[in-house]
């Protein structure tokens, strides 16, 4: 049975004074994927960066069964939570190795599973990672995640604005990177949180309006509609 790596009460966020967040309460397993889903707007990706007190925050945020809402950042990091930030965000002016040598925090460094995974980007090491596809540069952002040994993945949009080729290479890697670790992710593909998640958090005006099944959700097209404004399971609203 699944115990709690990560709970969330009564957050609340602001960016430049504006709140952003409002009551969030849920809890993300030890392991799977947990899909945080809403419509365009409603705090997504904020409230994984209150998590990581990328932004000003109020609430109780726990990993691991510790508080972690005090802390800076970096600290929160190396406790073992991996980022994986929308837009993939690489050094463009550096290559795909110094990316990767720039995301090692020291300890373990896993090179030989990212080589695995990403076999791709071991032939481009000395590519400038700011010419690689919006594909590869997710990878780039992926590997970097995945490089250390996290007991918490935090991923955003990971398949936003990809080719459908490419969202399949994309969800093939986080499907192997839930099995090291589990996963909280932002995603509009609905396609993709069917594939991946087994647990859904909506969110709708800064709180939580649901959890639950991913699959019982994604199985009712009434509640679809209802709670992310879209027809079916193929995509989702922006963050």
């Amino acid at each position: 049975m699944s115990e709690t790596i990560l709970s969330v009460r009564g957050l609340s966020a602001r960016i430049a004074g504006q709140q952003v967040v409002e009551d969030v309460s849920f809890d993300v397993p030890d392991r799977g994927v947990t899909a945080l889903l809403g419509r365009n707007g409603v705090g997504k990706t904020s409230t994984v960066k209150a998590i990581l007190g990328l932004i000003e925050r109020q609430g109780t945020v726990e990993f691991g069964g510790e508080r972690i809402d005090k802390e800076p950042t970096f600290t929160i990091v190396q406790r073992g939570v991996g980022y994986v930030p929308e837009d993939r965000e690489v050094f463009s002016g550096l290559t795909v190795a110094e990316n990767l040598r720039l995301a090692e925090r020291g300890g373990a460094v896993h090179r030989e599973r990212v080589a695995a995974l990403f076999p791709d980007l071991e032939a481009r090491a000395s590519q400038l990672a700011g010419t690689l596809s919006g594909g590869q540069q997710q990878m780039v952002s992926l590997a970097r995640a995945l490089l250390n040994e996290n007991r918490l993945l935090l991923v955003d949009e990971p398949t936003k604005g990809l080719a459908p080729l490419i969202v399949a290479d994309v969800a093939a890697a986080l499907a192997a990177a839930a099995k090291l670790a589990p996963i909280l992710l932002v995603e509009q593909n609905l396609q993709v949180v069917r594939q991946l998640a087994s647990t859904v958090v909506v969110l709708e005006g800064g709180r939580v309006i649901h959890t639950g099944s991913a699959q019982a959700l994604l199985d009712d097209s009434d509640l679809v509609t209802s709670l992310l404004g879209v027809h079916g399971a193929k995509s989702e609203a922006d963050s």
